[in-house]
């Protein structure tokens, strides 16, 4: 769990870090919303929000995902003081949307 006011920085590193084709499942920490954070090539990723809004922003360059992460983070866990990240290894549309994780 990483505290929210750093939260940014530590997933801009770890994206950085991230081999193509992985994701990062950031979640609240009731784990009933959530943001999955794609690397599809060196300077492109997916972002899909499921919580209050469901959307999916493609092609997001790392410049412009700052920005991208500041709004999300704002709409989606507007309460939350801690995040929850997980390592999920290589993204599949489908097994990576149904991973029900215990919801308190």
């Amino acid at each position: 769990m990483i505290d929210k006011s750093n939260i940014i920085p530590a997933i801009l590193e770890r994206l950085e870090n991230l081999p193509h084709g992985h994701y990062l499942d950031m979640r609240t920490y009731k784990r009933n919303r959530y943001l999955l954070l794609v690397k599809k090539g060196h300077d492109d990723f997916l972002i899909i929000e499921h919580g209050y809004f469901r959307d999916r922003f493609e092609h997001v360059p790392l410049k412009k995902l700052k920005k991208l992460l500041k709004t999300l983070l704002k709409k989606e866990f507007p309460r939350s003081t801690k995040v929850r990240v997980y390592n999920m290894g290589v993204f599949e549309e489908q097994t990576a949307q149904e991973i029900e994780r215990k919801i308190l």
